[in-house]
C-alpha cells in the first residue's frame, strides 16, 4: 500500500466524513466512492483544497454492471500536477437517477459526460448540452451496455436510387447473436471430411 496515498485518503475522509462512502487503492491510485448528491462538493474540495489541488479532470467514463440494482459506475479521473498524484472518484447510479453534471467545476467534463450519456445512457442533470456524441442522432439504445445486442438494431447504407443514406433493420445471413465458441479442430473430430473414409479403409493384401 502506498503510504502517501493512504495519508491523502485519510485526510480527504476526515475532511468530508459524511460525503465519502469508501476509500481504497487500486493500481497505485487512490479511489474514493461518493453518493451522487455529494459529488459536486467532493469535486470542488479536491480541486480547491491546498493539500489536494486536483485541478485537471483527465476523463469521465462509465462502467456497466447489469446484475446490480445501481448498474452504472461513473468514474472521474483527476490529476494534481502540483502534488504529482492521481485520484479516481466513483459514483453509482441506475438508468433513471441523474448524476449532477461536473461542468460547473471542470469545463472539460462537457464532452466526457456526453460520451457517457451516448454510450451508456447515464443522465447528467444540468448539463448544458447533453446530446449524442459518437452515434447518430437517430440511434436507438446505448451500445456500451452489456445487454445491447452485438449486431445492433439497424444498419446504415447508401441507397443509390434514393441518393441518400437509409436505415434498415439488421438482416444477417448467419445468426451472429448465438455463438457456440467451438474450436474448428473440435468440429473436425466429429464430422468426416471428403476423403477421410480412405484413412480407415482396409488395405489390400500384399500392400504396405
Amino acid at each position: 500500500m502506498n503510504q502517501a496515498l493512504k495519508d491523502l485518503g485519510d485526510y480527504i475522509a476526515g475532511a468530508l466524513p459524511s460525503e465519502i462512502a469508501r476509500v481504497s487503492q487500486a493500481h497505485d491510485e487512490l479511489v474514493i466512492e461518493v453518493a451522487g448528491e455529494a459529488l459536486i462538493r467532493v469535486l470542488t474540495f479536491l480541486r480547491d483544497d491546498s493539500n489536494c489541488q486536483f485541478k485537471a479532470l483527465m476523463d469521465v467514463c462509465g462502467a456497466d454492471y447489469p446484475e446490480r440494482e445501481k448498474r452504472f459506475d461513473v468514474v472521474y479521473n483527476l490529476l494534481s500536477i502540483k502534488q504529482n498524484q492521481r485520484i479516481r472518484v466513483k459514483v453509482r447510479t441506475d438508468e433513471e437517477t441523474p448524476v449532477p453534471s461536473a461542468t460547473p467545476i471542470f469545463s472539460s467534463a462537457g464532452w466526457y459526460e456526453r460520451e457517457a450519456w451516448d454510450l451508456y445512457g447515464i443522465f447528467f442533470a444540468d448539463h448544458p448540452d447533453l446530446r449524442r456524441l459518437l452515434t447518430d442522432y437517430g440511434f436507438e439504445g446505448h451500445p456500451m451496455r452489456k445487454d445491447f445486442p452485438l449486431t445492433g438494431y439497424v444498419e446504415v447504407r447508401y441507397d443509390d436510387e434514393q441518393k441518400r443514406v437509409v436505415y434498415e433493420p439488421v438482416k444477417l445471413t448467419q445468426d451472429f447473436r448465438s455463438f457456440d465458441f467451438m474450436s474448428p479442430w473440435e468440429g473436425m473430430m466429429r464430422n468426416m471430411l471428403p476423403g477421410d473414409e480412405k484413412a480407415s479403409a482396409p488395405k489390400p493384401e500384399g500392400k504396405a
